[in-house]
């Protein structure tokens, strides 16, 4: 996973590096649980329309960009 953030003071900043030190994986569990709690979901990328969808692909409306 990636986070970018914009560090635009020096409290976000210190915010940003806070989360980088105390940062721990989660256990297996964890992740079993978030998986299982988020799998409906998922599957019908109701979140994810950029995955299912041709909404945000550019290209798709304009097929001259690829040439």
């Amino acid at each position: 996973s990636v986070v970018i953030t914009g560090c635009d003071s020096m409290e976000i900043l210190n915010q940003a590096l806070n989360a980088a030190r105390t940062f721990k994986p989660m256990s297996k569990s964890e992740v079993a649980a978030l998986l299982a709690k988020t799998s409906s979901a998922a599957a019908k990328g109701e979140f994810e329309q950029y995955k299912t969808t041709h909404n945000f692909d550019g290209t798709y409306h304009n097929p001259k960009w690829l040439g």
